[in-house]
């Protein structure tokens, strides 16, 4: 996962200085590459498959169909975007249904 409230995260103390709070977007990147990232958003049921990530609710997709779609695979490789990273916004919705959702989607991978 890539989230810069994570201790673990290369970037967790130039967040913290920098954030008051670390925010509601994260990434993460399924091992299975892009086809297990077809068969994983569909699953998700408390969330809208979206290029945005400006909403009040939980909003998903991967870079290579949305934010970076117009680079070619060799580009986002070296920038450092996997094929199977997801954006993760999350909204207003209750953390409990979206992290059983996600838990129920992955289950299935």
């Amino acid at each position: 996962m890539f989230y810069p409230g994570l201790e673990t995260h290369p970037g967790y103390s130039i967040a913290k200085e920098q954030m008051n709070g670390f925010g509601g977007i994260l990434s993460f990147s399924l091992k299975g590459g892009y086809d297990d990232v077809k068969r994983f958003l569909p699953k998700l049921k408390f969330v809208h498959l979206a290029a945005s990530l400006g909403s009040v609710s939980t909003l998903a997709g991967p870079p290579r169909t949305t934010s970076h779609v117009e680079l070619t695979e060799a580009q986002r490789k070296q920038l450092g975007i996997p094929e199977s990273l997801i954006r993760y916004s999350v909204g207003i919705e209750n953390v409990e249904d979206l992290m059983a959702d996600l838990t129920e989607a992955l289950s299935g991978l």
